[in-house]
């Protein structure tokens, strides 16, 4: 029988874990997306706005709207979504915000290895 490994995570944090890994960006993307989804679904249903209706609304095919209304597609365009907020009486913006580290990926990465 083998010893099951134990990892000593103390002080570490997800976003650490997924940025190790390279997969904070992705992890991020689809979480806004899910998010834009979410809103855009809501909103076409409190306005009784079937997907049909939303692709003539902004100009664009039905498959379209499926992949825009598709939590885990995040390869919709900024117009599209912004167009979609439109059709349902809704503004969509967004930012940019520092992070806690504003460096820029590599400058941590450097400095993790100087300290390791």
């Amino acid at each position: 029988m083998s010893t099951p490994k134990h990892f000593d995570l103390t002080g570490s944090s997800f976003d650490s874990f997924l940025e190790q890994e390279n997969l904070l960006n992705e992890v991020g993307a689809v979480a806004m997306k899910r998010v834009i989804a979410w809103e855009l679904k809501s909103a076409m249903k409190d306005r009784n706005v079937t997907k049909t209706q939303m692709a003539a609304q902004i100009g664009t095919s039905r498959s379209q709207v499926d992949r825009l209304l598709d939590p885990e597609y995040v390869g919709v365009s900024i117009e599209t979504v912004a167009r979609a907020a439109n059709a349902v009486g809704k503004d969509f913006r967004f930012r940019m915000v520092n992070r806690k580290d504003s460096r820029p990926v590599r400058a941590r990465k450097a400095a993790a290895g100087r300290s390791a």
